[in-house]
């Protein structure tokens, strides 16, 4: 943290006791009182799985829809033509194209936050994929962005649908709400987040499955959770 952090990071680090391993509710509480910015800052969930990616039968990716929603607006750009274009429009994409979708994209317009596909578009879609890739926007049959059903991806997306998967440490990192929602909501959404990465634990993971778990906001220190209590949840 530079200086310009430190004094108020310092107070904000007074709010939390770094010797106490925080319940989820507990930790919701908390995390709201560590707001200091100006903007509505977003609730970060980091967890620190006990898998090596390495191992194709040990990569924890999927997706999550969250009961209260993430707080943000999301744009949804969906790749299809015909009646399936039509359905993506009428349940609110924001974009919508095939070919010339491709195009925007090739010429650096990046205008969305998630990428739906119908299946038959997948060719053209993996002309893109070296520009989609790393920046997580390629539609994955896993995460529900590569479906006929194209109108319920986009009403997932637009209802708080999170994307996620381990980097190579093990780390998942995952904007879970905001620094305004009532802590119940943030304490709920937490649950089922983790709830999905649970149901995904891969046979072959050995020792601890969740090994650590951290609440924080975009600007705030973290507040350590209980990593038991998380693999518990159902």
């Amino acid at each position: 943290m530079g200086k310009k952090h430190s004094k108020r990071y310092q107070q904000l680090l007074e709010k939390i006791d770094r010797n106490k391993i925080y319940s989820v509710e507990e930790a919701a509480k908390t995390v709201k009182d560590l707001k200091s910015a100006k903007f509505d800052e977003t609730v970060e969930l980091a967890l620190r799985l006990g898998v090596d990616p390495r191992h194709a039968d040990q990569m924890v990716r999927g997706s999550v829809v969250l009961p209260h929603g993430t707080g943000k607006k999301v744009r949804v750009a969906v790749f299809a033509k015909g009646v399936k274009a039509d359905e993506a429009k009428e349940a609110g994409a924001d974009i919508v194209g095939a070919e010339d979708l491709v195009e925007e994209i090739q010429n650096g317009n990046i205008n969305f936050d998630i990428a739906i596909a119908t299946p038959d578009m997948m060719g053209l879609v993996g002309k893109i994929g070296r520009i989609l890739g790393p920046k997580g926007l390629m539609p994955n049959p896993k995460t529900g962005t590569v479906t006929m059903d194209v109108a319920k991806a986009v009403k997932n997306a637009k209802s708080g649908q999170v994307n996620f998967r381990v980097d190579k440490k093990g780390n998942i990192h995952a904007g879970i709400g905001k620094a305004s929602f009532p802590a119940e909501h943030i304490a709920e959404n937490l649950k089922e987040f983790v709830a999905a990465i649970n149901k995904l634990k891969p046979a072959a993971a050995k020792g601890k499955y969740i090994r650590l778990a951290a609440l924080s906001l975009t600007m705030s220190p973290a507040i350590e959770l209980d990593s038991q209590e998380l693999m518990d949840i159902k």
